[in-house]
């Protein structure tokens, strides 16, 4: 079938609720690049939304699933345990945020991970109610949806969801009103802290902590917009948790796995989580998720109230053993710093240029984990976006608000982020000159 009609029949038999940036056709991926049937070669800045960390089709990640797929492809965690689960227990241990994270929960998608960390969380506190942030992204299952508020999309049209979920602001000080209106008082590197105030509030009006299992939060907000929060916020969070004897859920689908800098984001806080959730970049493209905690809380539950058909399947578990290590050996989060300090740089001079200043309303992020937002409106990213695509990069929206996010391979070539960094430029340059009047000549004529 030529791209065409591969296309032409993806339309009328794929389900609709899918949507997706193209409708071509991928055929092979390598590194950062993905090449479409048809041979178009597109340079990939979606990771297939921060999945393919370490680029597509990673040799050592690939060499490592190749030779389990001939020795052990399904072994099922119910029946008894299996080699590769219990090595990336090992390989993951030294990696995590903090030494009480020690026991672990495998799964396969980032929601049935979110949704195991708040069933422990029911059933150790045995309380009912979870509190999520406004904005946040957890999945698209039925509990999940209930969690996600990032768009309403996600769970229209479906009520009744899972019942107990309350939502409190995330401090996100380009859109907080407080800072808005403060003549310059409050702002990122100053924050009014109005957040924490709400979430003292919700617990006094509407949940009660004898009530209240879990705070979930996403360090650095995704879906909502690519926000880290300002310094001091997750302490408080934190210290809110431990006097009302609520636990504290990191869902670090996305931005976990060396995104934003650290291996893992809450790192950048030092604030410790009760259960942490990772997905997305563990195995590199292997469906994998897991939960981790402290043993005392993971023992609660009884034999047999978790597993999963396809838990902790062992190709995935030996890819993720082999991404772990390849974090080690290729130095990954120092290509992090470096490449992200040039995607910023270059985000941040477009912000400063006044030829395209009055497009951005703000630039944020950290390490590889980078958003421009747009002065909201003109609908610019999308068209951002659009001139990426006409120049064979692959980018993505996200947010209620204008927003274009970057998630680029981490080990992206500096070659190839001089490349990326020139395509946005131009796209946003020429996205500006669009929007400009023309200038005029004496007698009023256009001039090119």
């Amino acid at each position: 079938m030529t791209a065409s009609a591969l296309a032409q029949f993806g339309t009328r038999h794929v389900a609709r609720g899918i949507g997706r940036l193209a409708s071509e056709v991928i055929e092979s991926g390598s590194g950062s690049y993905v090449t479409m049937v048809g041979g178009r070669r597109m340079l990939d800045f979606t990771c297939g939304i921060g999945v393919a960390n370490l680029g597509h089709c990673h040799p050592a990640v690939t060499k490592a699933a190749q030779s389990q797929v001939g020795k052990l492809v399904h072994g099922q965690i119910n029946i008894a345990f299996q080699k590769p689960y219990l090595e990336l227990i090992k390989s993951l241990l030294p990696l995590m945020p903090h030494e009480s994270l020690d026991t672990f929960f495998f799964w396969n998608s980032g929601a049935e991970a979110v949704e195991a960390a708040v069933k422990l969380a029911r059933h150790a506190t045995k309380k009912q109610n979870i509190i999520v942030m406004q904005g946040s992204y957890h999945g698209r299952t039925f509990g999940t949806m209930a969690m996600t508020r990032s768009k309403t999309v996600y769970g229209e049209n479906y009520a009744p969801l899972m019942p107990g979920v309350f939502s409190v602001p995330f401090p996100y000080c380009a859109q907080c009103s407080v800072a808005t209106h403060s003549d310059g008082k409050y702002g990122f590197e100053n924050c009014c802290m109005d957040p924490v105030l709400q979430l003292e509030l919700l617990l006094k009006r509407e949940t009660a902590s004898s009530d209240t299992a879990a705070i979930v939060i996403e360090p650095v907000l995704g879906e909502g917009g690519y926000v880290p929060p300002p310094a001091e916020y997750l302490a408080k969070v934190r210290e809110i948790c431990d006097k009302n004897n609520i636990l504290l859920i990191a869902d670090e689908v996305q931005c976990g796995f060396g995104r934003t800098g650290k291996m893992f984001a809450i790192e950048h806080w030092g604030v410790r989580p009760d259960i942490l959730v990772m997905a997305k970049g563990i195995a590199n493209g292997f469906p994998l998720s897991a939960i981790v905690s402290r043993k005392e809380l993971m023992d609660m539950q009884k034999p047999g109230s978790m597993g999963g058909t396809y838990a902790g399947n062992a190709v995935s578990c030996a890819a993720g053993v082999a991404v772990a290590k390849a974090f080690q050996d290729e130095k990954i989060l120092e290509n992090v710093a470096a490449r992200g300090a040039e995607l910023k740089g270059m985000l941040d001079a477009a912000k400063s240029d006044s030829k395209t200043s009055k497009m951005i309303f703000d630039v944020r992020g950290l390490g590889l984990m980078l958003a421009l937002e747009c002065t909201p409106g003109h609908g610019y990213a999308s068209k951002i976006q659009a001139k990426c695509m006409e120049k064979d990069m692959l980018v993505l929206t996200t947010s209620i608000y204008d927003t274009l996010r970057f998630i680029p391979p981490l080990n992206i070539t500096k070659e190839d982020m001089a490349k990326g960094c020139q395509i946005i430029k131009e796209a946003i340059e020429e996205v500006a000159a669009g929007e400009r009047p023309a200038e005029t000549g004496t007698k009023g004529q256009a001039l090119e």
